[in-house]
């Protein structure tokens, strides 16, 4: 559906949009792909005048392990490719901010780097018992344009949100909802969000759409006052002899467990 790469599934129920991150083989890991197709997917549902709720989840046993290090190689070592993925780590913040239906994350495993700001873009958030959230930007040597600490401090304190932007640290399913980065802890997130989603669609269409834009209001002014800055922090931080270090040894820790 919306003739998006195979790494995002899109399927419909009715008004209901699933969205699944879609390469559990490596724990639907960010490649080139995956994050054209999420750059692609909100301007694709925001035409979809049929859509009248997302619900964002992941295949197999996680949400997103974050950036697949191959990945990050390959952005470390092309210009061109590293300018098109800080344009499009741009334009799914701002898409997701300014989406103007529901988005209800079911976090059924690890929500990492990007993952983890998905989560946090979201409007509604179900995660599993042994999921977690992190952000892991600053220990492999970037800057978090595109990450949770981009929106984190209008979700729990600034202090915390320095902690886990700095240090990289899980936070668990509960300590999740204790900080205000997600609403409940359940067995089955899918079928939470499925169900909250529904019962949203049941809701008048105009005021749903308008009581979410008017919240997002204020996110999207956060946003936007330190996004400028956030990506030329980024794009500088690809360049630096700690990162390409960090990538290079990551990679072959990666070879190695593949022997």
């Amino acid at each position: 559906m919306y003739d998006l790469p195979p790494e995002i599934d899109v399927q419909a129920d009715g008004g209901l949009r699933i969205v699944t991150l879609n390469r559990p083989e490596s724990l639907n890991s960010v490649n080139d792909d995956l994050h054209c197709g999420l750059a692609w997917l909100w301007p694709r549902l925001a035409e979809d005048r049929q859509a009248r709720a997302v619900v964002l989840t992941g295949a197999g046993r996680a949400f997103s392990a974050g950036g697949d290090f191959g990945y990050l190689e390959e952005l470390r070592q092309d210009d061109d490719l590293r300018a098109k993925t800080i344009l499009h780590g741009r334009e799914i913040v701002l898409g997701m901010a300014r989406c103007r239906i529901p988005v209800i994350a079911a976090v059924n495993g690890p929500a990492m780097g990007l993952g983890c700001s998905l989560v946090a873009l979201s409007d509604i958030v179900y995660i599993k018992e042994d999921a977690y959230l992190a952000d892991p930007h600053v220990q492999v040597g970037l800057v978090a344009a595109d990450g949770g600490p981009l929106v984190w401090p209008l979700e729990m304190s600034l202090l915390h949100a320095k902690e886990y932007a700095l240090t990289g640290a899980r936070i668990s399913a509960q300590r999740a909802v204790e900080l205000g980065l997600a609403n409940h802890v359940v067995e089955d997130p899918l079928s939470e969000a499925i169900a909250c989603a529904k019962k949203i669609m049941e809701l008048p269409r105009q005021a749903v759409e308008a009581t979410k834009r008017l919240l997002n209001i204020h996110l999207e002014r956060s946003v936007l006052a330190v996004l400028d800055y956030a990506n030329n922090a980024e794009e500088q931080s690809f360049k630096t002899d700690d990162f390409r270090e960090i990538v290079t040894r990551l990679n072959a820790k990666k070879k190695n467990k593949a022997k």
